[in-house]
């Protein structure tokens, strides 16, 4: 299984940024400890370019942002401060590794990877929450210009809605968007994907599970020829900024339920990695891990 991934994904960050800069670099390390199978190749993403990036966003934002050009208050409101003059070469090669995971399913993969982007919080026009360029809609964006694909399914399990993605393809039929997340969290201004599932706050593992196994059963009356996973872990209940309260068991099961729904479904699926800000970060780490190595096990009992 192709995960995308490098080390200027952490290294592209100010270590004083409010912000889990390191979870990529010990994510990475704590999978390659774990591949005893070796059932991951590890891919060096390239850069996206200034056109793939304006398949979901408006030219003069992307140019800007490649021209170290955005106002104090737009950095402010993405929040990767202090800003490096490495992001940029950090987002191009961020979004770039989604798109090559998008070209590594394209191609015949039943899975692949990017350790990073799902970064749904980011507008046509300006960036929000941590996410400068939506890596999802871009994705979207160059899938549907190929003639096997008409529809794509988002399902964005991030504890923080997809808002972004969802204000992005509003009015596209050609992207259906499901998004379950926290109720009472960040955007606390929501918008409205195709499908919103909202949890209370300190929702556990029982009431999750069922809530997303009844979305998974309905969704699969569905035809659908790719899939994207917004795989994020912030649903824990010891993430920082979340507002849910799964035990790593629970998230465990959340995953294995959506390879097993996708096996179901028969369509390739490309995974981001989405949020994770626990405290201690081990716990986000621990979580993703689990997601990799279920993934990559999933990849070679359907290969063999």
């Amino acid at each position: 299984m192709n995960i995308y991934y490098d080390a200027i994904y952490s290294d592209g960050l100010d270590p004083s940024a409010n912000f889990p800069v390191e979870r990529y670099l010990k994510l990475h390390e704590a999978i390659k400890y774990l591949d005893h199978q070796c059932l991951i190749r590890w891919k060096k993403p390239r850069l996206a370019s200034p056109e793939e990036l304006m398949l979901a966003h408006d030219e003069t934002y992307v140019q800007r942002f490649l021209d170290h050009d955005l106002s104090k208050s737009e950095i402010k409101r993405i929040g990767l401060s202090p800003w490096k003059r490495e992001m940029v070469e950090r987002t191009l090669r961020l979004t770039g590794g989604s798109l090559e995971a998008l070209n590594s399913v394209l191609s015949g993969d039943l899975f692949s990877a990017n350790l990073g982007g799902g970064t749904h919080h980011a507008f046509r026009g300006e960036g929000s929450g941590y996410c400068i360029f939506n890596d999802l809609a871009i994705c979207a964006e160059a899938a549907l210009r190929r003639d096997t694909i008409s529809r794509i399914l988002i399902l964005d399990l991030d504890v923080h809605q997809g808002d972004g993605t969802a204000e992005i393809f509003k009015d596209d039929q050609r992207v259906f968007t499901v998004s379950l997340h926290g109720k009472r969290n960040f955007p606390f201004k929501k918008a409205k994907s195709d499908w919103d599932v909202e949890f209370e706050r300190d929702a556990g593992d029982d009431d999750y599970i069922a809530t997303l196994e009844g979305v998974l059963n309905q969704l699969r009356g569905e035809r659908f020829d790719l899939i994207f996973f917004q795989a994020g872990v912030d649903a824990l209940a010891t993430d920082h900024l979340g507002t849910l309260a799964l035990s790593r068991s629970g998230m465990k099961i959340r995953n294995q339920k959506v390879i097993q729904w996708r096996r179901a479904m028969g369509c390739p699926m490309l995974i981001f990695m989405g949020g994770g800000y626990s405290r201690p970060i081990e716990h986000t780490v621990d979580a993703f891990c689990d997601l990799f190595m279920d993934l990559a096990g999933e990849f070679r009992d359907h290969t063999h």
